[in-house]
């Protein structure tokens, strides 16, 4: 195998670890609910590092080095980051990259968002700027990364292809990230399932094992077809297809007309077409949209360019070679439509011929309906729910609301608190922070429903970092004490029926919840009090089948609103806009008639997801405070 070039994820049995002699730069991310991962800055990883040499199992409090990720404690055991005030997990994972690239050297690349401030590119992204940057390029094209934008040096700014919008990017030192050498222990890393030894049956592994099995069966078919082809003289002088290993887990690229690696094409190398495969046996673009030029783009993504590849393809097949298209992008037939895209990548890699089909538009809305024609949802009283500006409780005493919940320990076992870290048996690690009368560093409580033990100071602490609504939830297990809520800003909530059907659910009419926020002013419990907030894309049209499971649903969901924990204030995962209003983790459909984005119908299991989603943030039909 070829070495990576600079800024390489290394990559060793597909298990993303290098070899022993090696030495490589330690980079942790978690992974955002549009499965993108984000790096943690390079003091996090160094304090995550320590860490872990310390104790593989152990937990890592975030907010010991980074003021602003004091709610985050990350579980080295599972590899999940937790956030103590809304209950929050995601994935993280631990990465590898070449000591000589950008996060090695401590460089950080990031693009101005509409509040003005500064948020970072993801990794791979950063390493592919970097590497340009020091060639000299005076451009970027980032489409071979999936993301449609160029940067241009010179002037140091980033440009939507789409939009022509500009925005600013800039480079800037910071601490380099920590470097390791020798052996290490196999961390987990998520999905579970990948590294167990049993194989994983979510939906992603699923899904590429498939892409893996019909990728090899087709590519071996025609390679022995070829064969054939070559021993009657019909197909003298042809390359046969090697079987892919893109899917094999062994970093292996399918690499067309038989071709090897000549460069030692990092991950996320600039001028790579987004399938990952080098685009050399294809025309290339040498106009930007600016006007610049644009060397080494891909230029498949055109029509005509798609038609004139998939005619010289056809002409390369030697005779006796079907042509084998690939014409379910739009999701309407058996095949998924991912493993439809991704089989044509690999025969277009391949030098196979792929008939692609155009993409539909997603339904959002239903038909144009009369207002007579909308009826309240039976069983569900009222038709509209407004939420009004938080007043805050001055009676909800932290010590007073942690003393309520929890009974005292007065012989602690000698375990961790896995809030500071520290034994039980010794004083809090918040002795000298955090003051508060009555409560001494070394008392220890045990939660009464779960019975999880920690030290009084640490709880308080706690529940000074939330939302402070007279609630408390178990770290450890997530248990909800009292009634949780959130920091959602005012606005209004309807819902209604419609005479209309949910594909999936064609006996049934459907209930349509609109809600509105506006912009408006931050308040004390939000990231930045007294600052402006934006509401993009309100009204939110979102939809439930009217059947007694969706009407629950919808109950519960207005409880959620009552209690301001369907939206919050924060950072956009799609734009990069901070400071507006974005989902608080309980998925919504806002997909009417379609479900190509993921948000909408048919989807069987969406009612349960729900449903739990919402049990896990303490909304359920008999909840009560405790």
């Amino acid at each position: 195998m070829s070495r990576p070039g600079p800024g390489a994820l290394i990559s060793i049995n597909g298990l993303g670890f290098p070899p022993q002699n090696l030495a490589r730069v330690v980079v942790w991310e978690w992974l955002n609910e549009y499965s993108r991962w984000r790096p943690y800055t390079a003091t996090v990883c160094h304090h995550i590092e320590n860490v872990l040499k310390e104790d593989a199992r152990g937990s890592v409090v975030l907010g010991q080095v980074d003021a602003l990720l004091v709610p985050y404690i990350i579980d080295l055991q599972s590899m999940h980051q937790f956030r103590q005030d809304t209950g929050t997990m995601r994935p993280v994972r631990r990465n590898f990259y070449d000591p000589s690239s950008a996060p090695g050297k401590g460089i950080v690349w990031e693009w101005e968002n509409d509040g003005g401030s500064w948020t970072p590119y993801d990794m791979d992204i950063c390493i592919t700027i970097q590497n340009a940057y020091e060639k000299q390029h005076p451009w970027l094209d980032l489409s071979s990364l999936g993301f449609g934008y160029v940067i241009y040096f010179n002037s140091m700014s980033q440009m939507n292809r789409q939009t022509q919008r500009k925005r600013r990017v800039r480079r800037r030192m910071d601490l380099a990230y920590p470097l390791t050498i020798g052996s290490i222990p196999k961390s987990q890393s998520w999905p579970v399932g990948a590294n167990s030894g049993q194989p994983c049956s979510c939906q992603q592994c699923l899904l590429v094992n498939s892409t893996r099995a019909a990728s090899n069966a087709i590519l071996a078919s025609q390679r022995r077809k070829m064969y054939q082809a070559s021993g009657n003289g019909a197909g003298t002088g042809t390359l046969p297809v090697r079987q892919s290993n893109t899917f094999n887990g062994t970093g292996a690229t399918l690499w067309a007309g038989g071709t090897g690696p000549t460069g030692g094409a990092a991950k996320g190398e600039p001028g790579r077409s987004p399938g990952g495969a080098p685009g050399g046996n294809f025309s290339r673009s040498q106009s930007a949209p600016g006007g610049a030029q644009l060397p080494r783009q891909n230029n498949l993504n055109r029509p005509g360019t798609q038609r004139v590849a998939v005619l010289s393809a056809r002409a390369s097949i030697p005779p006796g070679v079907p042509a084998l298209p690939v014409k379910n992008l739009n999701g309407t037939g058996p095949v998924h439509p991912a493993l439809a895209g991704m089989t044509g990548i690999l025969m277009c890699a391949a030098g196979l011929p792929v008939c692609l089909t155009r993409a539909p538009k997603p339904i959002l809305h239903p038909p144009p309906i009369n207002k007579s024609d909308i009826k309240p949802v039976p069983g569900i009283p009222g038709i509209c729910r407004k939420t009004k500006k938080k007043h805050l409780k001055k009676s909800k005493n932290p010590e007073d609301v942690v003393r309520r919940y929890m009974q005292k320990v007065k012989n602690p076992p000698d375990e961790d608190c896995t809030i500071c870290m520290e034994r039980l048996v010794t004083a809090s690690g918040y002795e000298g922070v955090l003051r508060h009368k009555g409560v001494r560093p070394e008392l220890v409580g045990k939660l009464g429903k779960c019975g999880h033990m920690y030290h009084l100071l640490c709880l308080v602490a706690m529940y000074n970092n939330g939302n402070k609504d007279g609630s408390l939830q178990c770290p450890t297990c997530k248990a909800i004490y009292g009634e949780k809520t959130g920091t959602q800003p005012p606005g209004k909530m309807e819902f209604h029926l419609i005479p209309h059907s949910l594909p999936g659910y064609t006996d049934t009419q459907t209930i349509r919840i609109v809600y509105d926020i506006p912009t408006g002013i931050q308040g004390p419990e939000h990231p930045n009090p007294g600052k402006k907030f934006t509401a993009r894309g309100f009204p939110r049209h979102c939809y439930l089948p009217d059947n007694e499971k969706g009407r629950k649903v919808l109950r519960l969901l207005i409880m959620a609103w009552d209690r301001r924990l369907i939206f919050t204030i924060g950072t956009s995962n799609t734009t990069g806009e901070s400071d507006t209003v974005v989902w608080n983790e309980i998925h919504h459909k806002t997909e009417f008639g379609s479900n190509l984005t993921g948000h909408g119908y048919p989807d069987p299991n969406y009612l349960d997801n729900v449903l739990a989603e919402l049990t896990a943030q303490g909304v359920l039909e008999s909840s009560s405070k405790d």
